[in-house]
């Protein structure tokens, strides 16, 4: 597993010129970091995916960064640990940002379970660019869904450190937004994370 070692004293962050402002005059859009969490079958994927769709229809450069996607490349030599779990999100956190300053709407969706790597997450970007969506789904419902059969695994002891059930999940204090995917269909839960782009001027002004 990789670990995040000291800077090289050789390198040299290389100002480029074109700037994240430039590509978002360019752009006619912000760009900005939605980082959506929660349990295992909230519906984290769904939201972002359906989020992100109406954001496409809408002009915006986007991209989702999803758990199960992530660990096929960037990610496949991590196991899940809380260590791993942990650099997991690190890498995560900064390929994200790498996105933000390309200008383009970045949507994660990863339980992240631990508050303080969430936080690390919001420290490397500016001001106002990290958005959390806590994606609320009770325990029970989410085992209902169960529709990757993790859940069942997890309860044989099959599977190690699964989040609600092994492992803790610490949810949101105070997210930007806060979906109960239990109640509300997803057309509804668009319109509430577009409605939060809005108030926020992240959508420009023809985007529905």
């Amino acid at each position: 597993m990789s670990q995040q070692t000291d800077k090289s004293s050789n390198t040299v962050w290389h100002r480029a010129t074109v700037t994240r402002q430039r590509r978002a005059q360019k752009n006619a859009h912000k760009s900005v970091v939605l980082w959506f969490t929660g349990l295992s079958g909230s519906g984290k994927s769904t939201l972002a995916h359906a989020v992100e769709e109406h954001l496409y229809q809408n002009g915006l450069n986007t991209f989702v960064l999803d758990g199960d996607n992530v660990r096929h490349g960037l990610c496949s030599d991590l196991g899940f640990s809380e260590a791993e779990r942990k650099e997991n999100i690190r890498r995560i956190s900064e390929t994200a940002k790498l996105l933000l300053e390309a200008g383009i709407v970045t949507l994660t969706a990863f339980i992240s379970p631990f508050k303080a790597e969430r936080a690390i997450a919001k420290r490397l970007m500016p001001q106002g660019d990290f958005i959390e969506i806590h994606c609320y789904c009770p325990l029970e419902i989410c085992e209902q869904r169960d529709v990757k059969g993790l859940y069942k695994k997890a309860r044989l002891g099959e599977i190690k450190d699964f989040t609600g059930i092994s492992s803790p999940y610490e949810a949101p204090e105070n997210p930007d937004l806060k979906i109960d995917t239990s109640l509300l269909s997803i057309e509804q839960s668009v319109q509430k994370v577009t409605a939060l782009l809005r108030d926020r001027n992240i959508l420009p002004a023809h985007a529905l």
